[in-house]
């Protein structure tokens, strides 16, 4: 097999809503999780990893968003520019891209949606692509840690992939304090390594 054939990294959610200031779920330093995890994308399409980017990709209505009964603001609707990738974001050209909450769900995961209502999970295309691809273990990056990340990684160890986590490519909410040290607490638990970087 090719240098990093077996290995994936994921790139979660880098999308303006979430990574630009002007976005409506900003996380702050989400600036410099931006560099960090551009980094990571070159080094992985040097070393022959898979690149795959996650998207929020909401319908403008939906139990996930509060005006609908949900929690969050209104955010990356579908085709809007807060759904977009951030402008700055290395975009590898044979990156692939996983796109959720498309009806509506709750989608913190990569590999998987919620719908809001009956609590029905279905899986997205994440764990087929990277099971055609030979993928056993995958890093994660992206926004954010305690949730995004934190579900990509913990659905990742449920379907038995390694995972590996890299604490200085990816920022917390933190609705709550201290919310992303217990999702890396959470993450660890369930068996992924955490690094300061790869």
């Amino acid at each position: 097999m090719a240098e990093g054939s077996n290995r994936a990294l994921i790139v979660v959610d880098m999308q303006n809503d979430f990574a630009d200031p002007r976005g409506s779920l900003y996380v702050r330093g989400a600036d410099s999780v931006l560099r960090r995890v551009n980094r990571e994308i070159r080094d992985s399409v040097d070393a022959r990893l898979m690149v795959v980017y996650t998207q929020d990709w909401h319908p403008e209505s939906t139990p996930h968003f509060a005006k609908d009964g949900g929690v969050w603001p209104v955010h990356c609707v579908a085709g809007s520019w807060g759904a977009q990738l951030h402008p700055d974001l290395v975009v590898a050209t044979s990156g692939r891209f996983v796109l959720k909450g498309v009806g509506g769900e709750d989608g913190y995961s990569g590999f998987s949606v919620r719908d809001a209502e009956s609590g029905d999970v279905r899986a997205t295309e994440l764990d087929e692509v990277l099971r055609g691809a030979g993928v056993v273990s995958v890093f994660v990056v992206g926004l954010a840690t305690d949730y995004c990340v934190k579900e990509t990684v913990l659905d990742a160890r449920r379907l038995g992939y390694a995972a590996t986590v890299m604490l200085d490519c990816m920022a917390a909410v933190n609705v709550e304090p201290r919310d992303g040290a217990r999702a890396i607490a959470e993450m660890v638990s369930a068996g992924a390594e955490v690094v300061g970087r790869r």
